[in-house]
């Protein structure tokens, strides 16, 4: 079952197909659909045993990479504001059809360090794109830059303290700067160190990062009241059903149901003898801060397209 779990973090998380450096037996069995339900995915793409390790400085995926080309929004945020910044470029001619596309990838800086632990590096990038709109030229609505440094270390079985089955796999602790690289009023960043980690338990995979912003003072806050709209505690659950998999995420403020966001995320193989290449990828927002544009504005979002080949 553990090996099964694992598939669920790999697809909705960090989804990952085979590459180079893996053996002819395993590429044989990646192209095999019940063989690849066996094989522990979730541990190689963190590489959290010794025989997981795959050397530094080699480029591999991080969050989804995914291309949705049918993106609607219930409430398309045409006036965007800030407490700081005050009211933000008109957009009264924008869509409420878009394409939403992200890019994430990163790598290893150090191996095995500190209680065999590793160092890494990564970079998001996730853009909403007004393709459909050819009357104002198309442009980007939004885009989001985050670069981030992390320590992920795994999780031993004498450490483990969870009842029964269940199973802690790893924990991390980072630091990520995330904007919008636009000029004042319509800029919108933040910095923060977060800590957290995941753990398997029979079919289901529960992932957990808590957020501490790092302060900024006067002008230099885009916008003071990120958190308490956007939130800053993440835990997503992942399972799987056969060859589908879904993911349900919720943020909030602390432990406050009070705004935030939930998002679902749902995908197919589009070869089902293939499972772990192209998927079919459908993906429901609903609250506040799918872009930090957006962060104070609430909507609903639903999109559907692909789930990217990932190395």
């Amino acid at each position: 079952w553990m090996r099964k779990a694992s598939l669920i973090a790999l697809l909705l998380a960090t989804p990952l197909v085979y590459g180079q450096d893996l053996t002819d037996t395993e590429q044989e069995q990646a192209i095999d659909a019940e063989s690849f339900k066996e094989i522990d995915l979730f541990g190689r793409f963190w590489e959290l045993g010794e025989e997981q390790k795959r050397g530094i400085f080699e480029l591999r995926t991080f969050n989804s990479n995914f291309i949705l080309p049918v993106h609607h929004s219930s409430d398309i945020n045409t006036h965007p504001s800030s407490p700081s910044r005050g009211a933000g470029t008109t957009l009264e001619s924008h869509k409420p059809n878009e394409v939403k596309l992200q890019l994430s990838l990163r790598t290893k800086l150090l191996e095995d360090l500190l209680l065999d632990g590793d160092l890494w590096v990564a970079y998001s990038q996730t853009s909403l794109w007004q393709a459909w709109n050819s009357e104002d030229s198309s442009p980007f609505r939004s885009t989001n830059y985050k670069p981030e440094v992390f320590y992920i270390l795994p999780w031993k079985d004498k450490w483990d303290f969870l009842p029964g089955d269940a199973q802690v796999r790893f924990a991390k602790a980072g630091l990520a700067h995330e904007s919008n690289g636009q000029r004042k009023p319509d800029s919108r960043s933040w910095n923060y160190i977060y800590f957290g980690g995941a753990a398997e338990w029979g079919p289901v995979i529960w992932e957990s990062t808590w957020k501490q912003r790092i302060n900024e003072t006067g002008d230099d806050d885009d916008n003071p009241d990120l958190v308490r709209y956007r939130g800053n505690f993440e835990n997503r659950f992942s399972w799987r059903d056969s060859l589908s998999t879904f993911s349900l995420t919720r943020i909030t403020r602390e432990l406050s149901w009070d705004k935030g966001s939930w998002q679902f995320d749902f995908t197919h193989p589009v070869n089902s003898s293939k499972p772990d290449g192209l998927r079919f990828y459908i993906q429901f927002f609903s609250g506040y801060g799918e872009t930090l544009l957006d962060y104070n504005h609430r909507q609903n979002r639903i999109g559907f397209g692909f789930l990217l080949l990932n190395i």
